[in-house]
């Protein structure tokens, strides 16, 4: 992986793993990727324990920015893959794809650490998009994606509303789902980084969501509500 520079910035180039057992989906997203000059693929695998070689090599080499991963892998579900992959190798991006809908399994990907789930038909410009998202250390969402995740969290936000968090909570809350990091919430409240992510974690169990995206989205639906009139406490 890149140390310094983030992938695609600067004409930094973008170097992709590209991981599927069929050998003409593998070619057919390396003709949708050539059409972005600043993506490399760098490498392929058609199987669980090849991917993690392949990672291992690439990341004691030539670099490695990007995982686009089959969830459907042969010997090691891509599910299991995944999870090993964040385990080994935390802050590489791994962007799953599949021919499944993402109601099937986008909300369970992205729990596990996956920086976004496209489906394998997806238009070549949104696949293009999501590499450049997720290399960047971004979460692709695709509108499907957003639904999934939407009602995950809307069956969660039925628990607790935003009324659950302390006066400080509700500071780190509004924050977080401005898109402000850590960091950042300390500096602005004066807090240690540590303290702000003790604050957050009590802030996603309260509200029943896993991560960030799930918790801008489960914000998102407490203001669509208040501004319908709904019962949903202002945020």
């Amino acid at each position: 992986m890149s140390a310094q520079t983030p992938a695609g910035a600067d004409g930094a180039a973008i170097r992709v793993l590209i991981a599927d057992d069929h050998r003409i989906v593998r070619e057919g997203l390396k003709q949708v990727l050539a059409d972005a000059p600043e993506v490399r693929v760098v490498g392929e695998a058609q199987e669980g324990t090849e991917v993690m070689q392949q990672i291992a090599r690439l990341a004691a080499g030539a670099g490695l920015d990007l995982v686009l991963l089959d969830i459907a892998m042969p010997g090691k579900d891509g599910l299991d893959l995944l999870s090993e992959i964040k385990r080994a190798h935390p802050a590489l991006p791994v962007l799953m794809i599949s021919t499944y809908p993402e109601r099937q399994y986008a909300v369970r990907c992205i729990r596990l650490g996956a920086s976004g789930y496209l489906n394998k038909g997806a238009d070549p410009d949104d696949m293009l998009a999501a590499v450049r998202k997720a290399a960047s250390g971004g979460v692709f969402v695709s509108p499907a994606t957003a639904e999934a995740l939407a009602a995950a969290v809307g069956q969660a936000a039925s628990r607790a509303g935003p009324e659950a968090l302390s006066h400080r909570e509700h500071q780190v809350y509004r924050l977080l789902t401005q898109g402000f990091t850590v960091s950042e919430i300390g500096a602005q409240l004066g807090l240690a980084s540590n303290t702000v992510s003790t604050y957050r974690a009590r802030i996603l169990e309260k509200t029943g969501t896993k991560n960030d995206v799930e918790l801008a989205l489960y914000a998102e639906r407490h203001a669509r509500t208040r501004a319908g009139g709904g019962s949903a406490p202002a945020l």
